[in-house]
């Protein structure tokens, strides 16, 4: 199955979880928590909690067996390796440099055209990775609509998670089941259009595992190693030559 390119909303919170804003409702919002606040909180605190994500300072992994990301949360800088082709690009500027087998691309278009894919890959794949870390950020609306069981058959919350008239594509929906007992996200379903009744993909989070202070899902059916990392620091020339580098 085509896998889609998810809601560019999530590009306004990953974006600001690179500047250090506000990440979270639940930082300003004085109100008690609604239950699908809870849930999300619970999610939150589960993971490792919000300080713990928030002083994460580089992740590298590899989607779908596709696609090697290596994302400098401080700093918004991220390198895309997709096959003989590696881009940098700033997610707060969307400006940097394209490579083509080693050689630098310089024409103005094609160099755009470089920055625009790998800015999407971001987006796309990072929204993967992350997305339960992502559940009460600004622009992102939860209801919990009650206990239902996953497709492995474990009961589940699940919150409906939709967003507002933010991003290209707010249109989309998420039904985000929420493991009753391990408290983890174990599957979502994704909705298109707000109004479908059956999904466009459902797919599992499964073998979540600790990685330094957070922990983050290594399996998502694809029965592929994402090669995940979490650094300290972004390795060595990550984002500033081509060649190969070394993640440790």
């Amino acid at each position: 199955m085509k896998r889609p390119i998810l809601p560019l909303v999530s590009c306004l919170v990953l974006v600001a979880a690179c500047r250090g804003e506000p990440k979270s409702s639940s930082a300003t919002a004085a109100h008690a928590p609604t239950p699908a606040e809870a849930v999300a909180e619970r999610v939150m605190n589960t993971l490792g909690g919000r300080s713990a994500w928030d002083d994460t300072r580089c992740i590298s992994w590899l989607f779908m067996g596709r696609r090697r990301l290596v994302w400098d949360k401080q700093t918004g800088d991220v390198r895309v390796e997709s096959g003989d082709q590696v881009t940098f690009v700033n997610v707060h500027t969307r400006q940097g440099r394209a490579f083509v087998k080693g050689v630098e691309v310089v024409d103005e278009a094609a160099k755009a055209s470089a920055l625009e894919k790998a800015y999407g890959a971001f987006i796309n794949d990072s929204y993967w990775m992350f997305m339960p870390y992502k559940l009460r950020d600004p622009g992102a609306n939860l209801v919990l609509l009650g206990p239902r069981e996953t497709k492995a058959g474990r009961a589940a919350e699940v919150l409906e998670l939709t967003f507002d008239e933010v991003g290209l594509t707010p249109g989309n929906r998420y039904l985000v089941y929420v493991g009753m007992e391990s408290g983890l996200v174990e599957q979502w379903d994704f909705y298109e259009h707000r109004a479908d009744a059956e999904p466009r993909l459902s797919t599992p989070w499964n073998a979540w595992k600790r990685f330094g202070r957070i922990q983050l899902c290594t399996d998502h059916g694809d029965g592929k190693d994402w090669e995940i990392a979490v650094l300290d620091r972004p390795p060595s020339g990550a984002f500033e030559a081509p060649g190969p580098i070394s993640i440790r």
